[in-house]
């Protein structure tokens, strides 16, 4: 189980569906739900992340926006998929993403949010740069509030690992960075402390590979009006 798995059972067939990449980062989950057929769009309030996003996928859509504020007429799409990113958003604006995710979903549609728990050894790794177990618990607690508010019906929770297998710790280094560029300062900073978490919390895969690993959970949603 991965999460490409996940958010391709939640919209099967994805051929011709227009889905919604809330954070998109990169670009990369929406280069690969091109590939397999779907019409992505891809969102971020980060500049510097669309640059990159345009960069890695140049015939996709990405647009500068906010979670909580999409640019996005009603029920304009499929799906919506928000990967890693509701941790991200400030607190008292992740319910207000979830209802604007509610909102530019079609009534037939799914929004799938993919959020990482605060335990496993990339969290654990992690902590040396950023601690994120109060955002990334106030994330599961928004969720939880919007299916008890009645914004969501669930349609199933998905628990499973990812497991990262990383050459040395400037792949572990890059990958932190690139979730969040304003870890660079932090991370040139306290780079020897990070290194020494990276080689104590990775394991070893059977080609001697460290690998990190960090549980994720999936909620797949129906939206409701």
């Amino acid at each position: 189980m991965n999460t490409l798995d996940v958010v391709e059972a939640a919209f099967k067939p994805l051929t011709g569906k227009r889905l919604l990449d809330v954070g998109c980062g990169s670009g990369d989950l929406s280069r690969a739900l091109a590939q397999r057929g779907a019409l992505p769009v891809g969102v971020d309030p980060s500049p510097d992340a669309i640059q990159r996003a345009h960069a890695n996928a140049p015939d996709l859509s990405f647009c500068q926006a906010a979670a909580e504020a999409l640019p996005v007429r009603d029920g304009a799409m499929a799906g919506v998929v928000v990967l890693n990113a509701l941790h991200h958003v400030p607190e008292p604006a992740m319910t207000q993403a979830l209802r604007e995710a509610r909102r530019v979903t079609a009534d037939e549609g799914a929004v799938v949010v993919i959020e990482p728990l605060a335990v496993g050894s990339f969290f654990s790794a992690l902590l040396t740069v950023e601690d994120e177990t109060a955002v990334r618990a106030a994330a599961q607690r928004a969720i939880r509030d919007a299916l008890d508010a009645g914004v969501f019906a669930l349609l199933r929770k998905v628990d499973y690992v990812r497991r990262e297998r990383f050459e040395s710790a400037d792949g572990f280094l890059a990958k932190v960075v690139a979730a969040d560029q304003a870890r660079a300062a932090v991370m040139a900073r306290k780079r020897d402390e990070v290194e020494a978490a990276f080689a104590r919390y990775a394991a070893r895969d059977q080609d001697g590979v460290p690998v990190l690993e960090q549980p994720i959970r999936a909620h797949i949603l129906r939206p409701l009006r």
